[in-house]
């Protein structure tokens, strides 16, 4: 039923759960898996462009290479997984890679905010299954 399954990861503890499912629906469909991970970075701009900003950049991209390596290791059935790291907004990056990767589900964790800040800021999952154009499963 899948062929390419988007799992978009963080290293939360919602992200984790997500992998796992996205793991075992790849086994049984024999679909590979696009892992993404997002680091947003745009409370830098308007900042000089110097060393610290540089610095903050490099452990961003850092963290999100150890996401994607911690979900390999969740890996036990050789299941295909091509990694992805992109910079800006969590939820257009996560559609952009949807699209451009024809991928047939996003399966993601929910964001676990409520009340006050969900309502200002929105929640990534919202926005995701709300503009998908393929199926999204949201994992709590």
């Amino acid at each position: 039923m899948y062929s390419k399954i988007l799992v978009p990861t963080d290293g939360s503890e919602f992200a984790k759960k997500a992998q796992k499912h996205a793991l075992f629906l790849a086994s049984v469909s024999g679909a590979e898996i696009i892992a993404v991970s997002v680091t947003e970075n745009n409370f830098v701009n308007g900042l000089p462009l110097d060393d610290e900003v540089h610095q903050l950049n490099q452990i961003l991209k850092e963290r999100s290479e150890e996401n994607l390596e911690e979900f390999d290791k969740l890996n036990n059935e050789d299941i295909k997984i091509t990694h992805v790291i992109r910079e800006g907004s969590p939820a257009r990056c996560i559609l952009d890679v949807a699209k451009e990767e024809d991928v047939d589900l996003i399966v993601m964790g929910s964001s676990g905010k409520s009340g006050f800040d969900r309502f200002i800021m929105g929640s990534v999952a919202d926005k995701v299954v709300n503009s998908a154009k393929c199926a999204v499963l949201v994992v709590h």
